[in-house]
């Protein structure tokens, strides 16, 4: 691509060149030149045809392969009917010569196809610097030995060597070593991650110090960064309304325009004679006509929008879901993993009898089994809960808790369904949380508050949203009542819904529609992790899963995918949409108004091929790079 562009650079400079030396040796030795000897109308022809089809030879080509396939009116036709056009004019008994015209308007319309190739490129790149994320290489130890090999010959189960400075080429789990992995590729933050024996690590991102032996977990086909890939290359198949307008308009508009100059051409003359004159403006009017700027600049606005989203760590898989995104009105949250951290922190009340590290030592033995949030939570909270101690007889009773003898003793842990079966006397707390209550060989001796950790910039990402002009934000949770109500108020939700199964968060989310449809303006979108939320994800106009780092459900699942575990990128979405959306309006009103104007002033023979090709490529250029600027979005 490089190299094709270098040539066509050196083509337009060698040809720029060649018309000013053909123009001085018109001026010079032309019909009217200032020497004596003048060379011939076919003379000079020949010598303005060697720049013409330098640079013109390709659209001539690419104008007759469109005849051939039945797309005949397109730009590349267009330009090259209206340059011949005016190449022959001067052999029309009282034509002048548009020679220098005609090379000028290919010339500058070849500059602008230039400044869209790298434009586009450009764009292309900003989505594509995602490509990186995806190693050549893995060092896979086999039989004591450590091999460099493609990624896609490491099986599941094996385990890779990753030195700093290297990629991870696959998902996995660390086996040994601990570093710090740069995951700004994929989520657009700086800040280091880092990783011990035990942690997960993601295809994609970099090892920045420390050695690791990591067992893969995932193929490479399906890694997190393969799942990213093909998320990213399949972003330009879903186009927005405003792509398809243009396309549809530019259908309908572009042989309105050619059989408006037919008509220019032809009609005037049949009455006022002059038919030069009129074939003239007529050719101006083809130039004029090229909805080259629609075309290229208002699809470019979007894709750069998208290339700039992803910079900033959200995948956006379509430019239809970048134009849903900037109408959004109503924004619903799933607490759990999304406006909370899903790491439950544990408060432990107990009366006198029991020590606050004897009640979590009884818990987290009795949960030691189980690997429900609540339980990893407790055993979490308990850091020696693997010491000696003898639990047996462990038994979950549905609805209620856990009971299971540890070292003796009968252990009950669980709610007040169980405290009540057992007959144990629980004492009331006045925090709020998930509260669950120990007894001991069948007396009360405490509870443990478990409370979801609310992210550090929920807040903040509410209240972007309602600057921004979302009028309703609601949090969905299977969450009790209290809860929900403590963490909506914190937070400055406009509305929640407590205690949801997976299916009422369906249903929540169709009233939410049947009321926006009723009333409420805007689309609505629904944020979850992506894995337990699939269903509303695909239900909501936009589904955006964030905190997706090694979620194949949540990419698979939403229509946008935050990388990282911020709300606050929610916002930074929606304004990158809103920008996008401006910016191709911009150009199709800039494009649209200059081009009826000249086609106005090219009627009526007040613009000559001068402005003709301003009013082309001049507009598309803007346009274009009026486009770009959507690539160098930053947040405040």
């Amino acid at each position: 691509m490089e190299k094709e562009r270098k040539e066509t650079i050196v083509k337009i400079v060698t040809a720029a060149l060649l018309l000013i030396a053909d123009v001085a040796i018109e001026k010079l030795w032309g019909p009217e030149g200032r020497l004596s000897v003048s060379l011939a109308k076919w003379q000079l022809l020949i010598l303005y045809l060697i720049p013409y089809l330098l640079v013109g030879w390709e659209t001539i080509r690419e104008a007759v392969e469109g005849l051939v396939h039945g797309e005949a009116l397109n730009e590349d036709f267009l330009m090259s009917i209206a340059t011949i056009g005016a190449l022959c004019i001067g052999f029309v008994p009282g034509g002048e010569s548009q020679f220098p015209e005609a090379v000028f308007v290919m010339l500058f319309f070849q500059i602008g196809e230039l400044f869209e190739d790298i434009a586009e490129g450009q764009s292309r790149r900003s989505v594509a610097s995602l490509m990186e994320i995806r190693p050549d290489t893995a060092n896979v130890k086999r039989e004591g030995k450590v091999e460099v090999v493609s990624p896609d010959q490491v099986k599941v189960g094996e385990t890779i060597v990753i030195r700093p400075g290297e990629r991870v080429p696959m998902d996995g789990e660390v086996l040994e070593g601990n570093s710090s992995l740069d995951t700004v590729a994929l989520t657009g933050e700086s800040v280091p991650r880092s990783v011990a024996v035990g942690d997960s690590v993601i295809s994609g991102c970099v090892n920045l110090s420390g050695l690791l032996e990591v067992r893969t977990t995932k193929s490479f086909g399906e890694s997190t960064a393969a799942k990213i890939l093909e998320l990213v290359e399949n972003a330009s198949e879903n186009k927005s309304r405003s792509e398809n307008f243009i396309r549809r308009f530019a259908k309908v508009y572009t042989p309105i325009v050619v059989g408006a100059a037919v008509l220019l051409a032809v009609v005037p003359p049949i009455f006022a004679g002059e038919w030069v004159k009129w074939l003239y403006r007529a050719l101006c009017f083809l130039v004029v006509s090229c909805p080259c700027a629609l075309v290229i600049s208002v699809p470019l606005s979007f894709f750069a929008g998208i290339g700039g989203a992803s910079r900033h760590g959200i995948l956006i898989k379509g430019s239809n879901w970048l134009e849903a995104l900037a109408k959004v009105g109503s924004v619903v949250f799933d607490k759990t993993g999304t406006l909370t951290k899903g790491v439950f922190q544990v408060t432990a009340v107990h009366p006198e009898m029991i020590s606050e590290r004897e009640l979590l030592h009884m818990a987290a033995h009795v949960e030691r089994f189980s690997t429900h949030p609540i339980a990893v939570s407790l055993k979490n909270a308990y850091s020696d809960e693997a010491d000696a101690c003898e639990v047996g007889e462990v038994e979950e009773v549905a609805g209620q808790g856990v009971r299971a003898r540890v070292n003796g003793k009968r252990v009950c842990v669980g709610n007040e369904k169980m405290m009540k079966a057992i007959g144990a006397e629980w004492k009331p707390c006045e925090l709020k949380g998930t509260i669950i209550h120990v007894a001991i060989d069948g007396e009360y001796v405490g509870h443990i508050v478990i409370s979801d950790v609310i992210k550090a910039d929920s807040k903040a990402a509410v209240d972007d949203l309602h600057r921004l002009g979302v009028r309703r934000t609601v949090m969905l949770t299977g969450d009790r009542e209290e809860v929900a109500a403590d963490v909506a108020s914190k937070l400055g939700l406009d509305e929640y819904h407590a205690d949801l199964l997976p299916a009422d968060k369906v249903g929540i989310v169709e009233s939410l529609l049947k009321g926006k449809a009723s009333g409420d303006k805007g689309k609505l979108a629904f944020v979850g992790d992506g894995i337990n939320d699939a269903p509303v994800l695909a239900r909501a106009d936009v589904g955006i899963a964030m905190g997706a780092l090694g979620s194949d459900a949540a990419i698979e699942a939403a229509d946008v995918v935050l990388m990282d575990d911020k709300p606050s990128k929610i916002a930074v979405a929606i304004r990158i949409a809103r920008r996008t959306r401006r910016i191709a309006g911009e150009n199709t009103w800039f494009a649209i108004g200059v081009k009826v104007a000249v086609l106005g002033l090219a009627s009526a023979g007040l613009a000559g091929m001068w402005l003709a090709v301003f009013a082309d490529v001049g507009v598309t250029v803007l346009a274009v790079l009026n486009a770009m600027r959507n690539l160098n979005y930053r947040q405040n």
